[in-house]
């Protein structure tokens, strides 16, 4: 028999597995119900967690997830239904109230501000303040230091977040919810742009949390991160519950056909592009060459790298090596300290993102609220924004072609909305994926530059952005990453390759090992290692990244 210890409520048995203990549920939902014009959100959702318990709220984009957080917190009242705390009522009406009564949100979409320091963003609003009511800059910048120890951070407490990476952002907004001391946090989608380290720092952080008696609930379409924390987990499917499963009872395959109503059929392995030509012929050029590419984010770190038309290359590493910054500097979005930058053989230089589209390149950023989408606009004008110079005869926009583009890619990416003219801010996050890369699928551009193409979007959603990225990269010419490639071949092509090429960045090493033909591995700015698909492996790639260290390190 197996020894127990008791933490207040919980109990954690050898092996560091943690059973909640049964008893009155801590956090209790029953029928709660929120109407939009137009859309019912919640249709009379049930929930239960209990003291310690670790509660996966799992389903797709659009299911209802964020409505529910939104009004256990504060942001969102529902119309009707009944919630409560600890036995009792509740119905806070701001997050400020939420969070006095023991409930913080961790938002997927990150609410911080940018021109204060991570520690200040930490204790906003609740400041330690001295016996004159000063705000004790001290005490606060120890309580930041405090928080961004227990997420693993790397980076100074009084760094602007202004400078700081997505990831780093991420860190410093889960840093900001324990830093409440709450007794309920919910965690929506706190990985989407963690590296794997941080992201095995947070699994050990909500695994002591949940042992002290915290109650978590758990947002994630990361099912291995479920599968590995969960005590339990609910499924919600158009706005309703749509099963529930216990720990034994958890499986990726269960969960799947919960949240879309079918088993969900795999797509085929992607076949690794080969070249064609027989072996000593000259090596097809490379769509994209960089050669001794150097970042203002690592003035002494130089890349070579090349991305053939029809292949699909990832970017893999933890946050801060450098990914983010390449993809920006290849767009014209960063400036280049050295190097080259050679598109189908002929040096550019872009000089901002105009001429980047210009010459045929796109750029999904990671950031997608802030740099990728026009959130007072409506879904129509974001998705026909980069090819708008395509429609306009003069002074006018042919609007029938526009519709017909927007119809088009809503239907191939299945954006759910209401109609073309929705806000796009009012879209589910992983809708509003869907729109930002669609923008650019429209414009079939030569090079595709993806950073975390599939964050916050549902496991069927990113299935079908798998499929269409596949799709894209075959065409006549498409010749990728064959053994005894020559990375030196960036003369001009002879024959214009019809696939694109992409070059993708991803925190998740699942879909790096899915999609990508090579994995360049980055550390600290330069190339630490490429492995083709056929070689990869987690213990590879974060060998790699990590300098041979091991995962903690």
């Amino acid at each position: 028999m197996s020894s127990i210890t008791r933490v207040g409520p919980s109990v954690i048995r050898e092996g560091g597995e943690h059973h909640p203990e049964p008893g009155a549920p801590h956090l209790v939902v029953r029928g709660l119900v929120r109407r939009f014009p137009g859309v019912v959100a919640l249709g009379g959702v049930d929930l239960t967690a209990a003291r310690g318990e670790v509660l996966a709220v799992v389903g797709e984009n659009g299911a209802g997830k964020s409505t529910l957080l939104r009004c256990l917190a504060g942001l969102d009242r529902p119309d009707a239904g009944h919630m409560e705390l600890g036995g009792q009522r509740w119905a806070p009406a701001s997050a400020a109230e939420a969070s006095r009564g023991g409930l913080a949100l961790v938002h997927q979409e990150l609410c911080l501000a940018e021109n204060l320091s991570a520690a200040e963003n930490i204790t906003l609003g609740r400041e330690p303040r001295g016996r004159l009511g000063w705000v004790d800059r001290r005490a606060a910048h120890e309580r930041g230091a405090h928080a961004l120890a227990r997420v693993g951070a790397r980076f100074r407490p009084d760094v602007r977040v202004e400078r700081l990476s997505a990831g780093e952002r991420q860190l410093v907004e889960i840093a900001k919810g324990l830093d409440q001391d709450a007794q309920v946090l919910i965690l929506d989608e706190p990985t989407s742009s963690l590296s794997t380290r941080e992201t095995a720092t947070l699994s050990e952080l909500v695994r002591e949390l949940s042992a002290a008696g915290i109650t978590v609930l758990y947002v994630s379409h990361r099912l291995g991160e479920v599968l590995d924390l969960a005590d339990r987990a609910i499924v919600l499917r158009d706005g309703r519950n749509s099963g529930s499963l216990s720990r034994a009872e958890l499986s990726r395959e269960r969960l799947v056909e919960l949240m879309v109503g079918r088993a969900l059929e795999a797509s085929a392995t992607r076949a690794t592009h080969v070249d064609p030509r027989p072996l000593g012929s000259k090596p097809v050029a490379a769509r994209l060459c960089l050669r001794g590419l150097v970042t203002e984010a690592f003035p002494n770190a130089a890349i070579d790298l090349d991305v053939h038309a029809g292949e699909l290359v990832g970017l893999a590493g933890l946050n801060g090596a450098g990914r983010t910054e390449l993809l920006e500097t290849i767009f014209g979005l960063r400036r280049a300290l050295g190097g080259e930058v050679l598109l189908d053989g002929v040096a550019v230089h872009f000089r901002g993102p105009r001429e980047a589209q210009r010459a045929g390149v796109g750029l999904v950023p990671e950031d997608r609220k802030g740099q990728g989408l026009l959130l007072g606009q409506s879904l129509r004008v974001n998705l026909a924004l980069a090819t708008l110079s395509q429609r306009a005869r003069g002074p006018w926009i042919d609007r029938a072609a526009e519709r017909t583009v927007v119809a088009e890619l809503s239907a191939a990416l299945g954006v759910v909305a209401a109609g073309p003219e929705q806000l796009v801010e009012t879209l589910s996050g992983g809708n509003q994926q869907k729109v930002v890369i669609g923008r650019w699928l429209a414009a079939a551009p030569r090079l595709l530059l993806l950073d975390e193409p599939t964050r916050g979007v549902d496991v069927g959603a990113r299935e079908e952005l798998y499929a269409v990225l596949e799709a894209l990269t075959v065409g006549d010419h498409a010749a990728t990453s064959a053994a005894g490639r020559d990375v030196g071949a960036c003369d001009p092509p002879q024959v214009a390759a019809a696939a694109p090429a992409v070059l993708f960045a991803s925190s998740d090493l699942e879909e790096l090992m899915r999609l990508a033909d090579r994995i360049v591995v980055l550390r600290d700015g330069h190339v630490a290692g490429t492995l083709l698909r056929a070689a990869a492996t987690e213990e590879r790639i974060i060998a790699l990244a990590t300098d041979g260290g091991a995962l903690g390190t």
